[in-house]
């Protein structure tokens, strides 16, 4: 795509007048960053960064099948028990239990829900949730509000302490993994989560659109650094975060995936049957984390994992780890080859790297 027929989302002035580097993604031109990545990523870990992530897709679903529409299409809990306020985590999947997309589904009232789908995947996630309510749940009404609210990621330790000094959101009465209506500077209404994608305690706040660019710089104002699409990467693989396209896809199911924990035993949902098969029965790969024993190039996707010499898998996700002083990544291998311990080898180029399979996370924030 040029650069004239990307989409822009209502801060890409602010951005450009900051500085940052901006890249297409995901049909958007969006900023990679802004002084640099590792100091982008110093400050999430020890301050406040502050992300644009409007170029994700956010579906309002109402009406008196909503919830059966999301819990049919959503792997995740979502029953008539779920609180008002309340997120879930899971995958969309198809009939074959391929990932769609990994998506938050949040209660906003009674029989109103929001989905939150990743930019290069909202169509399909769109066209899915059309197809089940023509197909099974005609008394939902999905709503696009993608270009109405806008999404800004305020990511860090200092992150709730920012959010509590200009607005009515309440950090003793939204816990982790809910969401609330508040107001902001006194007067500017919107949805506030207590979710993101860093590893880090923050909030992923959604103002009305053309409300952005004040809260943006009330934010910044107060010590938020702004934050590019390259640093979230690090930060996420860090946390040990999968990303939809590279950790997974619709060739790869949730228990392929490690995601046991967020699908129910007892769950129904589109290709249930196929991925409680695989919970039961096994899987014939595996996702594994992993840490190189020295210093080297960097393992990236793609690249083939060895054992003994022979392929046995390939790299979906590697960086550098700022945080840890470490090159990471993530991958898929035989069951047999993903223990925690176990020794491998990567192909980086023709360099051969030796690795060790660690736990997830890599990093986790000082409680």
């Amino acid at each position: 795509m040029t650069e004239q027929s990307l989409l822009r989302t209502t801060l890409y002035d602010t951005h450009v007048t900051l500085g940052a580097r901006m890249v297409p993604f995901s049909g958007y031109s969006m900023p990679v960053q802004y002084e640099g990545i590792l100091a982008e990523v110093r400050a999430v870990r020890t301050g406040a960064g502050l992300f644009d992530v409007s170029h994700m897709g956010r579906f309002l679903i109402d009406g008196d099948d909503a919830r059966g529409l999301l819990d049919w299409v959503h792997t995740g809990d979502i029953s008539e028990d779920m609180p008002i306020g309340r997120a879930r985590y899971g995958t969309i999947c198809k009939r074959d239990g391929g990932i769609i997309d990994d998506a938050i589904v949040y209660r906003i009232a009674e029989s109103l829900w929001m989905l939150i789908a990743n930019a290069g995947n909202k169509e399909a996630v769109l066209k899915w949730l059309h197809f089940w309510r023509d197909e099974r749940f005609p008394q939902s009404i999905i709503n696009d509000s993608t270009e109405h609210l806008s999404m800004i990621a305020l990511q860090g330790p200092k992150a709730i302490e920012i959010i509590s000094s200009i607005s009515t959101f309440d950090p003793e009465e939204v816990k982790p993994f809910n969401i609330t209506r508040a107001t902001i500077d006194g007067d500017h209404l919107a949805f506030i989560a207590r979710t993101g994608y860093t590893g880090e305690d923050g909030v992923e706040i959604m103002p009305h659109a053309e409300e952005t660019p004040r809260v943006w710089k009330m934010l910044t104002d107060l010590g938020a650094v702004p934050s590019g699409l390259g640093a979230r990467d690090t930060l996420r693989l860090e946390a040990g975060l999968l990303l939809h396209g590279f950790d997974m896809n619709d060739t790869i199911n949730p228990i392929e995936a490690g995601l046991n924990r967020f699908i129910p035993k007892d769950g129904v949902f589109c290709g249930s049957e196929v991925v409680q098969g695989a919970r039961q029965n096994g899987t014939d790969r595996t996702l594994i984390a992993f840490r190189t024993l020295e210093r080297g190039p960097v393992p990236r996707s793609h690249a083939s994992i060895l054992a003994t010499g022979e392929s046995v898998g390939d790299v979906t996700s590697g960086g550098f780890s700022p945080t840890l002083d470490m090159n990471i990544g993530l991958g898929y291998v035989p069951p047999r080859f993903s223990p925690v311990g176990t020794s491998l080898t990567i192909d980086v180029r023709g360099k051969l790297i030796a690795v060790e399979v660690v736990a997830l996370p890599f990093y986790s924030r000082p409680r």
